[in-house]
């Protein structure tokens, strides 16, 4: 357990800003900060930042949080972790044991992946440079390539031994880790979801067996630096690595090969600072980079190009240059993934090295002021590098010609921005001596085409997730039986109300909840009333409660707290462990003025003023919902033939009418609070 003075210090040191900015590009806007957001497919910035109340929020997904909250969502942690998480980052101590095998059978099955994987991590850094075989296996590899000692450790590379009697899953069963996360547990349906870290294979006679035995090994990390996984590369001393084979890690809670990208941890801060990012292809390519000087680069480890690894790009920066060998099969290999940064707004170059280089054989051949100087002057836009291949290519072939024109407007066509599009329409007018207007034409037909795909497939989606009747009587048509009334009385959603009353008291009680609204007469002594009592105690006397679920927990919560020492509505709400309700609570502060504009200009000098008829408005609405109720139950032959229950119903039909009309007067009357 983490005590509370640590958490304190933990919630003072922690800034909003400074732990976003880890993940995500923030640019000024106003007193706040905007990004794209980390939690979801964000092509225009939708993540505010408030550094004034240390919370972020995104108003598309509805995610964030204080600190600790975005960390909690972002890196999927418990609340202990996650405090650790920004204990680690400021330099904040916490006593805590050593992690035993009892307490990591405790843990979740996710931190217990992650602390095996660091072990595991440390463990192969040991065989790569305390053994006799790693530093002649394993070393020699990384020599042979040229790489130094920093590079290497900035990597943390290693080297997992061909030697059965000496393996990763012994040590590992003999510190106390547990077997189901050495191996890995498919979940065959979702495979994202699959236990275990995939460091060891199960034989058939019940044997662990290392999954990288004889290999070099790289960790790779999360952006916020955990070793989600491990990529490694087979080594056959006889042949001297000419049989080259990859492996990485299984899917799973924690490593998914289409949501990472290698070297992302290493290079986020250099992405931000040159607004750029390299894309390569391979381990060796990214750290090559790094010791000409270059820390801007992240590779796909071997993939094809996915969505989710571009977005982790975009976070950082709009700006990608895609690197690829020299050959025409790196080409097309490249092209394949172009579209779809384009289609995520991304401004794409690309830089083509000499005919059989790679950016590793590249580095060797290079200082790093010639490598670094060949980047600059060597890329070009990639539209302008597809429409001058076409030319080349199409010489003297109109069909061949067509063909590519086509390749072309289909590129131009995913582009999300506007006048993006309009530029490289007139560029590749210009380039292949065409009429802009038909190629203007060409691509408007094919986003036409792109968006009729996408509305075909939000139908298809929307009838799969039909629910189907399950028999006759899911169909049948009728009138609805009556049934009893619930107590208490529920207000209507506060989004039905044309005023919003509903959400406007939230609001109140969010922003003011502590503050002294007025006084009430308790034999001869005036007790003060907060917002949250007033509001809570008005609702109770007719039966009433707020219809929206967290405006309702927020409500009850501030009536548990309100006399606690320092309570501040605001604040606490903001801090509250529940990401639903702090997300609520930001939501809710993040325009001051938004309650004084309710009814005139007299609550814009005390906007509380506006609490007594916003809890009138509220209440008239539910009499007036319940009078309809019992005007139809009137129009009942049955109910009409019964004479005491008629005048029973018509009593209570004149009770809420004078009730509506007491309310009427007090949400239009003018209320002087002390």
């Amino acid at each position: 357990m983490i005590d509370r003075a640590t958490i304190d210090k933990i919630m003072d040191a922690a800034s909003i800003v400074d732990v976003v900015s880890d993940f995500v590009t923030l640019k000024r806007a106003g007193a706040n900060l905007k990004g794209l957001c980390p939690f979801h497919d964000d092509r225009t910035p939708s993540f505010m930042v408030s550094p004034a109340k240390n919370y972020c929020k995104c108003f598309a997904c509805g995610k964030g949080g204080n600190p600790v909250g975005f960390i909690m969502e972002h890196e999927q942690l418990t609340y202990p972790d996650a405090l650790r998480y920004l204990a680690r980052k400021y330099g904040i101590p916490i006593k805590e044991k050593e992690v035993s095998a009892e307490e990591i059978q405790a843990r979740d099955d996710r931190e217990s992946m992650f602390i095996l994987n660091e072990w595991a991590r440390d463990w192969f850094r040991h065989e790569l440079l305390e053994t006799e075989d790693g530093r002649a296996v394993g070393l020699a590899y990384f020599r042979g390539r040229g790489f130094r000692d920093d590079i290497l450790n900035r990597f943390q590379v290693g080297f997992s031994p061909n030697d059965a009697k000496h393996t990763l899953a012994d040590d590992a069963l003999k510190q106390g880790y547990q077997e189901k996360y050495l191996v890995n547990i498919i979940d065959e349906r979702e495979p994202k979801n699959s236990i275990g870290t995939g460091l060891c294979l199960k034989n058939a006679d019940g044997k662990l067996r290392d999954r990288f035995r004889g290999r070099v090994i790289w960790p790779i990390f999360s952006v916020s630096g955990r070793v989600a996984g491990f990529g490694g590369r087979v080594l056959d001393a006889a042949t001297k690595g000419v049989n080259v084979k990859y492996l990485n890690s299984p899917e799973s809670v924690v490593y998914s090969k289409r949501k990472e990208l290698f070297g992302l941890f290493q290079a986020k801060e250099a992405i931000r600072r040159n607004d750029l990012c390299y894309l390569v292809e391979g381990y060796t390519d990214v750290m090559a980079m790094h010791q000409m000087g270059v820390e801007n680069v992240v590779a796909s480890s071997g993939t094809a190009l996915t969505t989710d690894q571009i977005r982790l790009i975009h976070r950082m920066t709009s700006n990608i240059t895609v690197i690829f060998d020299g050959d025409e099969a790196g080409i097309h290999a490249s092209e394949r993934g172009i579209d779809m940064l384009l289609a995520e707004g991304m401004n794409v170059k690309l830089l083509l090295l000499p005919d059989g280089d790679d950016p590793d054989s590249f580095a060797r051949k290079h200082n790093a002021t010639e490598y670094q100087d060949y980047l600059r002057t060597h890329q070009v836009d990639f539209i302008h590098f597809k429409t001058n291949n076409t030319l080349a290519a199409a010489q003297g072939d109109p069909v061949r010609l067509s063909q590519l024109i086509n390749n072309i407007v289909e590129s131009i066509a995913v582009i999300p921005d506007e006048i993006t599009r309009v530029l490289y329409v007139r560029q590749a007018s210009q380039t292949l001596q065409m009429d802009e207007r038909l190629i203007q034409t060409a691509v408007g037909k094919q986003m036409q085409r792109l968006a009729d795909e996408r509305r075909k497939e939000r139908e298809r989606e929307e009838r799969r997730n039909v629910p189907q009747p399950e028999g006759p009587d899911d169909t049948a048509v009728g009138p609805a039986e009556e049934t009893p009334r619930p107590e208490p009385v529920v207000a209507p959603r506060a989004s039905e109300g044309k005023d919003g009353s509903e959400r406007l008291l939230a609001e109140a009680v969010v922003r003011y909840g502590e503050r002294q609204l007025c006084y009430v007469e308790e034999g001869d002594k005036e007790i003060p009333l907060s917002v949250i009592e007033f509001t809570y105690y008005s609702l109770q006397d007719d039966g009433v409660q707020l219809q929206n679920e967290l405006y309702r927990r927020i409500l009850d919560e501030g009536m548990q707290h309100i006399h606690d020492k320092g309570f501040v509505a605001e604040r606490y709400f903001l801090n509250h462990p529940d990401p639903q309700i702090s997300g609520t609570a930001f939501e809710l502060s993040i325009d001051k003025e938004q309650l004084s504009r309710y009814h005139g200009d007299v609550e814009l000098e005390n906007p509380l003023a506006s609490i007594p008829r916003l809890i009138a408005t509220l209440k008239l609405r539910v009499v007036r919902e319940d009078l309809k109720r019992l005007t139809e139950k009137a129009k009942d032959p049955a109910l009409r033939s019964d004479k005491e229950a008629f005048r029973a119903l018509m009593d209570e039909f004149k009770a809420k009418t004078q009730r509506a009309g007491e309310l009427a007067k007090e949400s239009g009357d003018r209320v002087v609070l002390r």
